[in-house]
């Protein structure tokens, strides 16, 4: 093989991760796998942390958030929160990776968090508003990105989803009205593009509200 570097191993570890789970991703399981001994993995990755922020930064590194422009700031949170979630969305174990990971040792989360922080201060929100509005703006979007709509396929998932379906439907309908009524939807039957679109207009929708909220009782 060719020159090994830290992306094709941080690459070929979602792969594992994306099939088998984070415990089978290992320094010996990727050695034996791209053909080469542990230590030329750990010329790159001196341990398993040092891997999953790797794994992590590689995620994210083609979602490269560009400068502040001139457009307005709810359009610019929106490409940010909708890019960060297109980046991750190709990998099911993103979330579990991110879960693992100190995000201050990822480059490319650095870079998205960061252009968050200074959006919610062009939105005339406070520092320590700033810092909450990008914490769960960004958490909104890895869990947006882990949607079971999108990653749930095969038979055996479609089984345990109408068994829930059937068991949500069995309850009283005179003491739980919606929720059988919405036994479907809650069941896991949401419509991938709804789920995106609307968790997106759903958080933004709030911190807009909040800045106008801002911007009507400023002096």
């Amino acid at each position: 093989m060719g020159k090994l570097t830290a992306q094709a191993i941080a690459e070929r570890a979602l792969e594992i991760g994306d099939a088998e789970g984070l415990d089978a991703v290992t320094i010996r399981r990727l050695a034996g796998e791209l053909g080469v001994t542990p230590m030329a993995l750990y010329w790159h990755y001196k341990n398993k942390d040092q891997l999953l922020a790797g794994m992590a930064d590689h995620l994210i590194s083609g979602f490269a958030p560009g400068a502040a422009d001139e457009r307005p700031w709810q359009e610019q949170l929106r490409d940010l929160m909708v890019g960060l979630i297109r980046a991750l969305r190709g990998h099911p174990c993103a979330r579990n990776v991110f879960d693992h990971v100190d995000q201050v040792t990822v480059p490319s989360f650095l870079a998205v968090w960061n252009q968050a922080l200074g959006l919610g201060r062009s939105a005339g929100f406070s520092v320590e508003e700033s810092c909450l509005i990008s914490k769960y703006l960004l958490q909104s979007a890895i869990a947006i990105a882990d949607a079971p709509a999108h990653h749930r396929e095969g038979q055996e998932v479609a089984e345990r989803v109408r068994v829930k379906r059937l068991g949500l439907q069995t309850l009283s309908a005179d003491t739980y009205p919606y929720i059988v009524e919405m036994a479907g939807p809650l069941a896991g039957g949401l419509d991938p593009e709804l789920y995106d679109t609307f968790g997106v207009d759903l958080v933004l929708a709030g911190i807009e509200a909040l800045a106008a909220r801002r911007l009507e009782s400023s002096p």
